[in-house]
Parts: structure tokens; C-alpha cells; sequence
């Protein structure tokens, strides 16, 4: 889900832009998104999320401290999310899989110079068009990949807000936390001042979670960084 939203953000950026090299890597980002998409269980998994967590939400209702006009957009917005991927026939992106133009670019774009005018020359041509109407094109042929991206971005939001952030401080650039036997969390958050240049190095289970700072040499390589560190830690369940 994760490296998901990651590529969905990296191509709305790219297909707002103008230049040809721009909507080229668009492209690119939309194979890849459905390289991604085509696992089996994905979409099986995505809308049992949907599920469980409209479950939760139903049993806020009559909750004192809950607005449920809230309450009922939140919901409003899952079972159009749960609906709108229900209705992809197959696999999201499936019906790009028939378009032979854009399958003789899938095939030759992770192929080291394998887009040149003189091996595709209807995609070289492609891309002389005006911006808008290579724009358009994209946004037609992204449409098909929609319902996954409003599905994920409905199911990212509920995760990140489940959780309450919490001040921590990693001493001597380490911190190491264990989490409550029968409680299982799905992500965790950091987020602190980065004019240190610091980087944070996670990793997590369902027993413990830890943190260590990290700083790159002169050659990039990580190195932890031995200094007091405050952050802001949120785990999500």
C-alpha cells in the first residue's frame, strides 16, 4: 500500500507537467503501478480493509463524543472507495493490458534506451503532441487506475489518523520501545527536525519496535549518529 501511494503521488506530479520527458517517466510510473496491482490479492485485501474498517466505524455510532455527521462522511467516503474498486472487472489496470500501443512502450521502457524514435516511432511522435493533449491521453488511461488510488487514499488516511503521537527522545540516537501482547499495530510514524541531517533507521514487530539515528559519511554510507534526539512517534492500528 505503501509503495503504492508512493507511485500514485510521483504521477499526478508528472502528469501536471508540461515537458515531454515528464509525461515519458508518467508513463513509466503507470506500468509500474500496475506491476504492482497485479497480485491476485490485492484488490481482495484492499477491500477487506474497507470492510473492517467500516465495522469499526458502525460501532462508533451513538458514542457520546462522536459527531455523527462525521461519523456518516467517513463512512459515506469507505463505501464509495469499497464500491468503486468492487467494480474494477479483474485487476486494477487490467483493461490497459488490451491497448497494443501502449503494451509495445510497456515492453521496451525498462530496456535500456528502448523508447528511441527509431524503435518506436509512433511514441516519438506521441510525444511531439501539445501538452494538453498528451495530458489528456494520460488522464484517460490513469482513469482505469482511479478506483485503486481513491481506495488506497481512503485506507491510508483512516490508518495515519488512528494513531495518537507521542514526544520521544532517542538517547544517544537510539530508542527501543515494546508493544502491549494482544494489540497489533499495521504502521508506524516518525517524524522529527531534519536540519540535523539525520535519518531515521526502523525496524518493527509485533513484540518491539526501534529506532536509530543515522547520518551519511562523505560517501553516503549511514552511520549512526550518537546524539540525544527528540521526535514524534505515532503508532497505527
Amino acid at each position: 500500500m505503501l509503495r503504492l501511494e508512493h507511485l500514485f503521488g510521483r504521477l499526478q506530479e508528472l502528469v501536471r507537467r508540461d515537458s515531454a520527458i515528464d509525461h515519458h517517466f508518467a508513463l513509466a510510473t503507470m506500468f509500474e503501478v500496475m506491476d504492482v496491482a497485479s497480485r491476485a490479492d490485492l484488490k481482495s485485501d484492499l477491500l477487506k480493509e474497507l470492510e473492517r474498517h467500516k465495522s469499526q466505524l458502525m460501532g462508533y455510532r451513538g458514542h457520546p463524543g462522536i459527531s455523527e455527521l462525521m461519523l456518516d462522511r467517513v463512512i459515506t467516503r469507505v463505501d464509495g472507495a469499497f464500491s468503486g474498486l468492487n467494480q474494477v472487472p479483474g485487476k486494477a489496470g487490467a483493461a490497459l493490458s488490451g491497448n497494443e500501443w501502449l503494451m509495445s512502450i510497456r515492453s521496451r521502457i525498462s530496456i535500456p534506451g528502448g523508447t528511441c524514435e527509431f524503435d518506436l516511432p509512433a511514441y516519438f511522435a506521441w510525444q511531439q503532441h501539445e501538452a494538453s493533449r498528451r495530458r489528456a491521453d494520460l488522464t484517460g488511461w490513469i482513469s482505469h487506475l482511479m478506483p485503486l488510488a481513491d481506495a488506497l487514499q481512503v485506507l491510508m488516511g483512516l490508518l495515519r489518523d488512528s494513531g495518537v503521537p507521542q514526544r520521544m527522545v532517542a538517547l544517544a540516537g537510539h530508542y527501543q520501545q515494546s508493544l502491549p501482547q494482544g494489540k497489533s499495530y499495521h504502521l508506524m510514524r516518525v517524524a522529527f527536525d531534519e536540519t540535523g541531517g539525520l535519518v531515521p533507521e526502523i525496524t518493527g514487530h509485533r513484540l518491539m519496535v526501534s529506532v536509530r539515528m543515522m547520518k551519511a559519511d562523505a560517501e553516503g554510507r549511514l552511520r549512526p549518529a550518537a546524539v540525544d534526539t527528540p521526535f514524534e512517534l505515532t503508532l497505527c492500528a
